[in-house]
């Protein structure tokens, strides 16, 4: 999912304003000294956030409760798909053996474009294959036509309702859309089928994340939920407004990343993270501090790369753009050199 309150559109007054507004009974987050991008919290800080070990999947299993390593890959939109590709591709430039740890990680959690990555991942595809794929003039990728502006009053419309839960404002969102004139389910599913390498869900742990929209919760399906991965990864992928939510068993889901954009509490049985977020780190939200507050408040390591300026000139005005698809992969790939140094020191390698 794209953040609503991306620096560069021009609604983006309004939305920091409504931030503000749902974030002004918060408390301050408390300041600990950490590297930039990366905090290990204290034993105080646990206590507080305890892990998440009974994380309920789709499925209605429990997740391990043994502390592993995680990759966490953020929502961002087709900027963010081929951003994230990028980076994984410019760690492995510069430190193979770095980018190989990466994505072997113990447990692959996507959200929205993260989940399209995730799964690209987990398909077992090389590195160089799936970059191909992002630099290639032509695409199945469809442009909605959804002025970027439209997408960001429904937050806003959700946002101002006073007395509401999370929860009631993603049903809100989840109701406007359901109304909203988009193309057919199944059109859709098949630009989905189109991005993935393989259909199967892998024989690792991989995580999607979606939105139920009758009930606003988080939902994270894996390969023991019965729902196929172009579906699980479809739902991942709706975002309102834009795609039409996703149907499974008879339930509607849209994005995974309306209500976070990096859901780490679908890696909270991982002792250490590394979580890649295609937008800048001083973006606002809609609900709480956003990406670097969650991960922040993660009770295990973390190493969080954001993009940096150069990728977010390259994302352009509108992230769900498929013309942004090229300048986003390279720009990525230009980061991820740069990032190798740091991602090796945090794995230990």
């Amino acid at each position: 999912m794209i953040s609503p309150a991306y620096p560069r559109y021009p609604t983006s007054a309004r939305l920091r304003a409504v931030a503000a507004r749902c974030d002004s009974s918060r408390p301050a987050m408390k300041k600990t000294a950490a590297p930039a991008g990366s905090r290990i919290a204290t034993a105080a800080e646990a206590n507080r956030v305890p892990r998440l070990t009974r994380l309920i999947l789709a499925s209605g299993r429990v997740a391990h409760s043994v502390p592993v390593n995680g990759l966490v890959l953020a929502g961002g939109g087709l900027a963010g798909i081929a951003w994230e590709t990028g980076i994984v591709c410019g760690i492995a430039d510069e430190a193979p053996e770095v980018a190989s740890a990466l994505v072997a990680s113990d447990v692959l959690v996507g959200t929205s474009a993260g989940s399209t990555v995730a799964a690209q991942l987990g398909s077992g595809s090389s590195l160089d294959q799936l970059f191909a794929r992002q630099i290639a003039e032509d695409s199945h990728e469809l442009d909605s036509g959804v002025d970027i502006d439209h997408i960001a009053e429904l937050f806003i419309t959700a946002m101002s309702v006073p007395g509401t839960t999370k929860e009631q404002k993603l049903q809100r969102i989840g109701a406007t859309a359901l109304a909203a004139e988009t193309v057919a389910e199944s059109v859709r599913r098949e630009v989905i089928a189109h991005r993935l390498p393989a259909h199967d869900w892998p024989e690792r742990v991989l995580r999607v994340t979606a939105i139920d929209i009758a009930t606003g919760e988080l939902v994270v399906f894996d390969r023991d939920s019965d729902v196929e991965l172009v579906d699980a990864v479809a739902a991942s992928c709706a975002v309102p407004g834009a795609w039409p939510p996703v149907t499974i068993g008879g339930r509607r889901y849209m994005d995974g990343g309306v209500g976070s954009t990096v859901n780490m509490e679908a890696a909270a049985d991982c002792g250490s993270v590394v979580v890649l977020v295609p937008s800048g780190e001083l973006v606002p939200s809609p609900f709480g501090g956003g990406a670097p507050a969650e991960v922040a408040a993660f009770p295990g390591a973390t190493l969080a790369i954001f993009a940096d300026d150069a990728a977010l000139a390259a994302f352009g005005r509108n992230p769900l753009d498929p013309a942004c698809r090229i300048p986003s992969a390279n720009a990525g790939r230009e980061q991820g050199r740069r990032e190798a140094r740091r991602v090796a020191q945090f794995l230990r390698l």
